[in-house]
Parts: structure tokens; sequence; C-alpha cells
């Protein structure tokens, strides 16, 4: 992002307008996709592959040398948009192989979101200088090969119900389950914490170094090291779920990572390097841990025919809140002590397992 503002000449205020550019996409990609129901009623591997493909197509409009402000946040925009064909469909896809162990496999699916999420801070961590160019084209390769790998590879599953016709009030439907609407609720609380822990995590390292400057803990490495884990737990989740129960589960990290931001302060205050890298990576795991889960108990409380789209509207919320919850903390990040702050992500993991709770 830093490279396109240079090379285009933008302002520094772009940067911020470009990322957002991304996620607006992909929440009205989402809400396109669900309305129309396009995991429903045509095949998945194919909408993935499209998407993959159009994605990638756009993702290379970046590197045109005429560009503007208004047509690079065109260009993410669109990108983002396609977006919404491959996360939510890949879920459908698993979840149209899996009936069992369906959490196993979203586990897999999720932990590599995880690495994929942490990927650049470890690239940042060695400095490694590569041309944006470079960046563009080899993502937008490996786009459309990964598009063509589940055209070519992954039929359609054995577990698939073809939705045959155009439904709009399904968005609505699909909430009138308590069965369905209290495993989506607690993802929403659980989005409110997730992304923004993720995107002030080097803010969090950083406010330590400046408490304590004999830490000098490299920003970007141990950003790497605590997003990354994640994805490991992700994948103990699901195997934990198979144990254990899908739904208990999901509450016990949801409940760990609520108690991680209310006690966060401690941990900021304490001068004890090893203590608060334990407490981040801990976080880093109970955070993301519950993700798979809950895409798990919303497929499988989903009406069959309407699967893919239920986890698409529900992507489509869940990361709507994601930019409120940013929003917020970014505005009162000058205001209130950054020691205390983090204490603000507990409500979202609160209302969650209020909603986890309401099912029983």
């Amino acid at each position: 992002m830093g490279d396109l503002v240079l090379n285009f000449g933008l302002a520094e205020a772009s940067l911020g307008h470009l990322t957002s550019a991304v996620q607006f996409g992909f929440i009205s990609g989402t809400l396109v996709f669900a309305l129309l129901t396009i995991a429903d009623r045509f095949s998945p591997s194919k909408v993935f592959f499209f998407s993959a493909f159009l994605g990638a197509v756009f993702n290379l409009g970046t590197v045109l040398d005429n560009n503007t402000l208004i047509t690079l946040l065109l260009f993410r925009f669109l990108t983002g948009f396609f977006l919404a064909g491959i996360y939510p469909v890949g879920m459908k896809i698993a979840a149209d192989y899996y009936q069992k162990g369906l959490g196993k496999s979203l586990g897999f699916l999720v932990g590599a979101l995880v690495l994929g999420t942490a990927f650049p801070h470890f690239l940042n961590g060695f400095g490694a200088m590569l041309d944006w160019k470079i960046v563009i084209f080899t993502t937008s390769f490996l786009a459309i090969l990964g598009g063509l790998s589940m055209l070519l590879f992954v039929p359609n599953g054995p577990f698939r119900k073809v939705s045959q016709q155009l439904d709009f009030s399904i968005l609505f439907k699909v909430f009138k389950d308590k069965k369905f609407r209290s495993p989506a609720f607690g993802y929403f609380g659980h989005m409110w914490e997730l992304y923004t822990f993720w995107a002030f995590l080097p803010v969090m390292i950083s406010r330590f170094n400046t408490l304590h400057p004999t830490a000098n803990l490299n920003v970007s490495l141990y950003s790497f090291a605590i997003i990354s884990i994640g994805g490991l737990a992700c994948v103990v989740s699901g195997y934990l779920a198979e144990r254990l129960g899908t739904k208990k589960v999901a509450f016990s990290a949801l409940l760990l990572s609520f108690l991680c931001c209310l006690t966060s302060p401690f941990f900021f205050s304490v001068d004890a390097t090893y203590l608060f890298v334990g407490f981040l990576m801990f976080w880093g795991m109970v955070v993301i841990a519950d993700s798979p889960l809950f895409s798990t108990l919303v497929a499988q409380n989903a009406i069959a025919e309407n699967k893919g789209t239920a986890l698409t509207i529900v992507n489509s919320i869940g990361f709507s809140i994601t930019i409120v919850s940013i929003q917020m903390v970014s505005l009162l990040q000058f205001s209130i002590d950054s020691r205390f702050i983090f204490m603000l992500l507990a409500i979202g993991p609160l209302l969650g397992l209020v909603a986890l709770r309401s099912r029983d």
C-alpha cells in the first residue's frame, strides 16, 4: 500500500482508503452472492474458479501506469468483491464434503486463512525488498492457480443440495431458527474482537516496547508468530471438537479470549517480556480457535440447500462488524490509555457467550 501511495503520488490518507476498499468490496460481494444465492444455485468449485480469476484480473489492474486514486479504489474494491466467492464458498465446499468431521475440515481451511494473514508480517520482519509490481503479479498468478486447482480437482461434494430458485427472503429466513441464530451471533461477537486484535497487534507490541525500553521486541516477527500460531490452534480446535463437542470447544475458546481482553492491562504494565509475549501467544490462539467451529455450527444448523447462502451472509455481517470495531479503537486510542483500550474488545465475546448460552 505504501508503494502505491508513493508510485502514484497519492496523499498519505489514501493508504487507509485503499485498505478499507478491499473490506468494503468483500462485504458488498458477500451481500450480492447471498442475495442471488450463487453458492447454492451453481457449482461451488466453478464459482470459486471464476471468483479467483476475476479477483486476480482486478488485482492486476493496480499496476497500470495511468491509475488515479479513483481507479485504484475501484480495482481494490472489485478485488475484495470477488474474494466473496472464495472464502465463504470454500467453507461451503468443505460442508458439501463433510457432515461428520466438518469442524476438523474447517479448522484446516481457517488455519490457511490465518497463515495468509500472518505472512506479510513475516516478510516485513526480514526486510524483504520486493518490487511491489512483482508482489501483485505473483499473488494474481497464485490466485488463478488456486482457482484452477479447485475447478480441476474438486468436483461437487457428495452432500451438496442444489437450490433451484432465487429467494431473496432467505436472508431473513435463516435467522428465524434459534439453533442457527445462536452460533451466528456467537460468530459476530468473535468477529468484533478478532480482526481488531490482528490489526492492532503491532501497536500492542510497539506500546510494550515504549513502556519497557529493554524489551526491544521485533514488532513484525512477533506479530507473525502470534498470528500464525492461531493457524495451529484452528487445527487443534477442530480435533478437540470431535472429542468434546463443537459448541463446548467454541464456547471455551470464546470465554478464554474474553478473559484475555479483560486482563490485557496487567500484562502491559508488568515489566516481564516473556510473560507479555506468552500472553499474546495464548491470546493469538484462543482469539481464532473458535472461528472454524462457529462456521461448523452455522453450516450444520442451516437448511441444506441454503447452506452456502447462510455461510455467506454470516460472513458479510461478521466482516461488517470488524469495520465498526477497528474504527472505534482507532478513534479512541488517542483518548484512552493504550494499556486499557483493548478491554473494549471484550464486548463482542461477552455478547457471543450470552448468545451461545441461550441455545441451552
